[in-house]
């Protein structure tokens, strides 16, 4: 059974069940996705850039011999099972399934978030922006902007996947959050939407893993939609069955996916010092 159920059966319950604060996926749209993988493994493919040549009158034309490679993911399965005794659940007021399932989605969905920023953990970029001596900054910021411009990443669909202290410290520069400097102002409701042509998305501490983390260095992520995959062959989905040995549902999340980086130009380390 749901282990602490039978300790909530014992009282009358609020009808209104609290979850613990937690989020689902903040990252799976802001990459390149795959669905429908029937393989242990996914092949995205890459074609690499050409360069226009002169031919002189006469001649034969000279290919550009354009390279072509094939990022692989490597799909992995992932459960979240949970039982739930249906003797217990009769003498509670509210309905255990639907809560747990909740529950259950949402770990799967930060299970998502993990395999993409896993991929641009275990990935060497082509570019990287220094810790030096301070938190995540704007002018951190602009510098991968800077490096990614130059890679010839296009504007749009770019994203940053930063820390909630990386968060706090842009909020302390009016550059973030002034109505001079920005459309949205920061300070209104204490976060960034979109700044500096990336749309942030805040990754708390996570269980998971989360944004990696070495000694008081943070390791932030701005990168293009299309520099990273994620392939996805099950889910993510939750069952429900009712198992009669046990006398219980069990409640189970089934995922199996996996991430890869596309292209090493597309995104951009920016290691942060979170006591700055």
């Amino acid at each position: 059974m749901s282990k602490n159920l039978s300790a909530a059966a014992r009282t009358e319950f609020d009808t209104e069940v609290h979850h613990a604060y937690q989020k689902s996926s903040m990252l799976r749209d802001t990459v390149t996705i795959r669905t429908g993988v029937v393989a242990d493994t996914y092949k995205f493919r890459k074609m690499g850039k050409g360069l226009a040549n002169q031919k002189p009158s006469q001649a034969d034309v000279t290919p550009m011999d354009i390279t072509h490679t094939l990022p692989t993911a490597t799909l992995s399965n992932w459960n979240a099972p949970e039982y739930t005794d249906i003797f217990d659940q009769a003498e509670v007021n509210f309905d255990e399934q639907s809560e747990l399932a909740m529950t259950i989605g949402m770990a799967l969905g930060r299970r998502v978030d993990q395999l993409i920023i896993d991929a641009m953990d275990t990935a060497t970029a082509d570019a990287s922006v220094a810790v030096g001596t301070s938190n995540l900054t704007v002018a951190k910021t602009l510098e991968a902007s800077g490096i990614l411009n130059d890679q010839g990443v296009p504007g749009m669909d770019r994203y940053i996947a930063h820390s909630a202290s990386g968060l706090e410290s842009m909020l302390n520069e009016e550059k973030a959050t002034s109505a001079d400097y920005q459309n949205v102002r920061g300070l209104v409701n204490g976060s960034i939407n979109s700044a500096f042509g990336f749309v942030w998305k805040c990754i708390e501490t996570r269980d998971e893993g989360g944004l990696p983390k070495t000694g008081d260095n943070r390791v932030n992520f701005a990168y293009h939609r299309a520099a990273v995959g994620y392939a996805e062959g099950l889910g993510p989905r939750v069952e429900v069955n009712y198992v009669a040995q046990k006398t219980s549902w069990l409640a189970n999340g089934i995922l199996k996916a996996g991430s890869v980086v596309r292209d090493t130009a597309g995104f951009v380390d920016i290691t942060c010092d979170e006591t700055a």
